[in-house]
């Protein structure tokens, strides 16, 4: 991390007991509360927090963005050393995007898809400055090409859709970064991006930091990201800042309540579901209308509180130097006893009979393929003559999973992983290949296949809201595949569906209630309860958790796990993180453009020897600790197309070892597909390089002192 001088000339911005409130029809309500913080030059400080904790309300606040309803209220903002709160719309106009910038989390909202590229970064100069446009011009492809951007002469005259979102988001921050600005926000810029894509933006970020000397503010709900790219830390939580401070000292010593929650939420790279309790938040952030304005506002959901919480509004309190926290125990949390009893390790299979694992094949499928036909725009496909292309999503994947294990698949965007599991399940056509389910062909479209089949195997989707129908009560939902499995008699129907409720954590009052009436975190356990309906054996969860909160995250990965303990389930798992792939899974598979290149027991895949591939993405994985160091592999390029995918291996147009430990620079790869290898702990590895040298990689990750 950069050291930042305390001459208070370096400090750019300077936001003093700032509250900020939106007009509704019973008042203003209060969503940023006191908040103070200072950013200087060449500093980064992380605002992280759950969502509805006000982060951006901050952020928009800075710039007095807060729309038609949105005020603020009392304290001070001020700009190098000028006070913007009071300043006009045209003042405060010419500072947006010239002195302050804005990356936000979708570049698709600060690109307009109707205008080229060039003409929209040209705009920015000349708006904010009196410069011919040859010259804006010139400058925009120099700050292009400063973003590491490919071929940006090109990219100019590009519209938006044309180029993919890491490249999307480099055009946002080269938009950003066109003026010099003194001060940079960034909204959540690498939220939906791949974390390979996410690495190199961040590493970009950094870079920019250090050559810009722009004080920068960065809003996230990652902690892995935080720790990465922050120098200061606040932790936000309804409003409020409630701990604030360098940011190695609060990961090494958080001293609120609510921050050893959110760290305690996330699995650490490496850990694993049989080592390791992930301990979730209780209850949800509170709207700001319904907020407590004479005590702690984190007592209802704190593992600490006491009645002396509940006196008063606690004060910020100095741990150390520049280290405050807003909590009456805050310098003797770690030695205090909680008032509500933390999560135990799951002992359901010991204590209740659930089912072990076995190495009993549940589901086994080979040369499983999967091929999306692609119109040609040729005059003579009009004819059906020509050649028909193919987009190859899933192309030649083998799996098998026994009963009571999880597989988990993770790969970057546009690999294959949801198509694999579509496949499995019917929803996708199977092109090739050959497929078993409990000894049954499991390879017909789910409307050919038999009720029995489609019983035993179930789906949990990304975003319940696209699966729920907001018409229909939660009960009625979770009751139709009960009726129509006939898991019941007809007259047991609503007892099922309570039971299910209680097994997913929901009361009987979620009965009636609609799907609008229900957090995000509520909708998915709502979707595990309807996919625990026909009491299946098989339960596919494509990318379950990664929209949730951190705190949310880990209160679903706990159920999922209880549910397979208690059932004995087998479970597919997709998710983009690693962490939480590790953390949930027994054996792993990576995918790379429709094909797994490395597949195995979990804790074989997390050390070497590695698949290249899987080296990169390990190396790009944000990790929630300031003194982990990472190597720095990154991938050059995007993912090749899956409808003329590259010959031989096809990874080998963005490999970075191939031409290190090949002769003639990995030749081999362009023109052969590798061969299977199996290393020593049981795991297989796609790849030419002899397993005997993928053995001499060094592990990823180091610890500091280790």
């Amino acid at each position: 991390m950069s050291h930042v001088s305390e001459d208070m000339n370096d400090i750019v911005l300077d936001v003093d007991n700032l509250s900020i409130a939106y007009e509704t029809r019973k008042g203003d309500v209060e969503a940023v509360r006191k908040a103070s913080f200072r950013v200087r030059k060449g500093e980064t400080i992380g605002l992280v927090g759950e969502s509805g904790c006000g982060k951006s309300t901050v952020a928009y606040g800075i710039v007095n963005f807060l729309g038609a309803n949105g005020k603020i209220i009392n304290g001070s903002v001020r700009f190098q050393g000028e006070e913007l709160v009071g300043r006009s719309e045209a003042e405060l106009k010419k500072l947006r995007g010239d002195r302050i910038a804005m990356v936000f989390q979708d570049p698709m909202q600060a690109l307009n898809p109707s205008i080229r590229l060039g003409e929209q970064l040209t705009e920015v100069l000349t708006c904010h400055q009196h410069i011919a446009r040859q010259e804006a011009w010139e400058r925009s492809v120099a700050m292009l090409r400063r973003v590491n951007m490919p071929d940006p002469e090109n990219v100019m005259d590009r519209y938006t859709h044309q180029i993919s979102g890491g490249q999307q988001q480099r055009v946002v921050i080269a938009m950003a970064m066109l003026n010099n600005p003194a001060l940079l926000i960034m909204d959540e810029p690498t939220t939906a991006l791949d974390v390979t894509v996410e690495a190199t933006v961040l590493d970009l970020i950094e870079e920019l930091k250090n050559d810009f000397q722009a004080a920068n503010i960065f809003i996230t709900h990652n902690l892995g990201v935080v720790a990465r790219v922050s120098d200061t830390l606040c932790v936000m939580y309804a409003g409020q800042i409630v701990e604030s401070g360098p940011v190695a000292a609060i990961f090494k010593n958080p001293s609120h309540p609510y921050t050893m929650g959110l760290l305690a939420s996330v699995p650490r790279l490496g850990e694993t579901k049989s080592d390791a309790v992930l301990h979730p938040i209780r209850g949800r952030v509170p709207q700001p209308a319904n907020r407590p304005q004479d005590e702690c506002i984190f007592a209802p959901r704190c593992d600490f509180a006491t009645e002396k919480c509940r006196q008063g509004l606690p004060e910020l309190a100095q741990v150390e130097s520049e280290h405050l926290a807003r909590c009456i125990y805050a310098l003797e949390l770690g030695k205090r006893k909680r008032t509500h009893r933390m999560r135990q390790r799951t002992q359901a299979a010991a204590q209740g009979g659930a089912q072990k694992p076995t190495n009993e094949d549940l589901l086994h499928f080979e040369g499983l393929k999967v091929y999306y036909p692609q119109e040609s725009n040729s005059v003579i496909s009009l004819f059906g003559l020509g050649e028909k292309k193919y987009v190859k999503a899933v192309d030649d994947v083998s799996v098998r999973l026994s009963k009571g294990r999880t597989l988990g698949v993770v790969g970057e965007s546009g690999c294959g992983k949801s198509t694999l599991v579509k496949g499995i399940i019917g929803l996708e056509e199977i092109t090739g290949g050959s497929g078993e389910f409990l000894g049954i062909d499991a390879t017909q479209p789910c409307c050919d296949r038999e009720t029995d089949l489609i019983r035993e195997m179930q789906m949990v989707f990304q975003n319940p809201d696209s699966t729920l129908n907001p018409s229909y009560p939660i009960g009625k939902q979770i009751a139709r595949p009960i009726r129509h499995f006939k898991t019941v008699p007809a007259d047991q129907v609503k007892q099922e569906v309570l039971r299910l409720l209680k097994a997913v954590r929901l009361g009987p009052h979620y009965y009636d209630r609609l799907p609008r009436q229900l957090s995000g975190g509520e909708k998915q356990r709502v979707g595990i309860a309807r996919a625990l309906a026909s009491r299946p054996d098989l339960i596919i969860c494509d990318e379950p958790v990664s929209a949730l909160d951190v705190s949310v995250q880990a209160a679903v990965i706990n159920l999922l796990l209880d549910i397979q303990n208690l059932y004995g389930s087998s479970m597919i798992f997709i998710a983009h993180d690693l962490s939480v792939v590790r953390y949930f899974s027994d054996d792993i598979a990576v995918m790379y453009l429709g094909q797994i290149v490395e597949i195995g027991p979990a804790e074989a895949i997390y050390d070497p020897p590695y698949h290249p591939y899987t080296e990169a993405l390990l190396s790009a994985v944000p990790i929630p600790d300031p003194d982990a160091r990472q190597k720095d592999i990154r991938l050059s390029g995007n993912v090749p197309s899956a409808l003329n995918p590259p010959s031989g291996c096809r990874f080998h147009t963005r490999c970075p070892r191939r031409a290190e430990f090949l002769p003639d620079g990995g030749k081999i790869c362009e023109t052969q597909p590798p061969p299977w290898q199996e290393s020593s702990r049981g795991h297989r590895i796609f790849c030419h390089i002899p397993i005997d040298q993928l053995e001499t990689f060094e592990p990823v990750i180091h610890k500091t002192g280790t």
